[in-house]
C-alpha cells in the first residue's frame, strides 16, 4: 500500500517508475505470490509504470538473484525511479543495500517492531525511516525509539542523517512528505553516487563469481553422487570441509 501511494506521488512529478515485488516462493509453482501487485491495481496499467514480481526461490537476504539485473534493465528501459519491495527481513537479511542506491526502513506499530528498532543490523542500512500505519496507538513511542537509537549514532558535520517520517499508506498521509526526503537525499549524495555504484559493483562481481564457481564445481568435477559422498564422509568423521574444499579448489585451477 505504501510503495501504491509512493508511485502515485512520484508520478505526478512527472518521473516514470518501475517496481520489483519480491516475494517468498509458492510452495507449490515454486513462483511469486502476487499478493503485493494486488494492493497496486491502480498502477497495474497506468502509462509510465511497470510492475513486476519475482520469487526469491530460495535467496537468502530478502531478494531474488535476478532482482539487481532486473533493476538494471527498468533503468535502462527509462524508468527514473525502480522501487524494490524485498521480503519483509530481519537483522541480517539486508541485501538490499548492496542493491538500492536509497534504503528505507519501513516500521509499524503494535507488531512488534517497536523490538525491531532496537536491533543493530536493519538499524544500519536505513538512510530514512517511515513509520506506517502512524493513527494506530504506540506510533509515537516508536517514532521516539528509532530517535533514541539515532542519538546514539555519530553524524559528522555534513553528514546525512535519517529523518523519521510518519504515514499512513491507507490516507496518503506523510506520501508527499516522503518522496520530498527521497529527493533529498538524492541531492545529498550526488557527489558520493559514484562510490557508492563502485561498492556495489564489486559486490555484485563477487557474488557473481561466487555462483559461477560453485556451479562449476557441481557440474564439472563432481557428479550429485561424488558430492554425496564426500559429505557423507565429512559427516562420518573420515574427513573434514576445510581439506574438502582445499582439494576441490586444486582440482579446479588443473581444469
Amino acid at each position: 500500500t505504501l510503495v501504491d501511494k509512493l508511485t502515485a506521488e512520484v508520478r505526478r512529478a512527472g518521473e516514470r517508475v518501475g517496481i520489483l515485488a519480491v516475494a517468498p516462493p509458492s510452495p507449490f509453482a515454486g513462483g511469486a505470490i502476487l499478493g503485493d501487485r494486488v494492493r497496486m491495481q491502480t498502477h497495474y496499467e497506468a502509462p509510465g509504470v511497470f510492475i513486476r514480481s519475482m520469487a526469491t526461490r530460495g535467496q537468502l537476504g530478502g531478494l531474488a538473484r535476478a532482482t539487481s539485473d532486473a533493476a538494471l534493465v527498468m533503468a535502462a528501459a527509462g524508468k527514473s525511479l525502480v522501487v524494490i519491495e524485498p521480503v519483509g527481513v530481519g537483522q541480517d537479511e539486508v541485501d538490499i543495500v548492496r542493491t538500492a542506491d536509497i534504503s528505507i526502513v519501513v516500521l509499524v506499530p503494535g507488531t512488534g517492531d517497536d523490538v525491531q528498532a532496537l536491533k543493530a543490523g536493519i538499524m544500519e542500512i536505513a538512510d530514512i525511516y517511515v513509520v506506517n500505519k502512524s493513527d494506530r496507538e504506540g506510533a509515537d513511542r516508536m517514532v521516539t525509539s528509532v530517535e533514541a537509537n539515532l542519538s546514539l549514532q555519530h553524524f559528522g558535520e555534513g553528514e546525512w542523517r535519517p529523518p523519521i517520517i510518519k504515514t499512513e499508506a491507507s490516507a496518503g498521509r506523510g506520501i508527499p512528505e516522503l518522496w520530498q526526503a527521497i529527493r533529498a537525499y538524492r541531492a545529498h549524495t550526488a557527489a558520493s553516487r559514484g562510490r557508492r555504484l563502485k561498492a556495489r559493483n564489486q559486490f555484485r562481481l563477487r557474488d557473481l563469481l561466487t555462483h559461477r564457481y560453485l556451479e562449476f564445481i557441481e557440474h564439472s568435477l563432481l557428479t550429485p553422487e561424488s558430492f554425496d559422498a564426500l559429505v557423507d564422509r565429512i559427516a562420518a568423521r573420515e574427513g573434514d570441509p576445510y581439506s574438502a574444499a582445499e582439494d576441490l579448489l586444486s582440482r579446479s585451477l588443473k581444469r
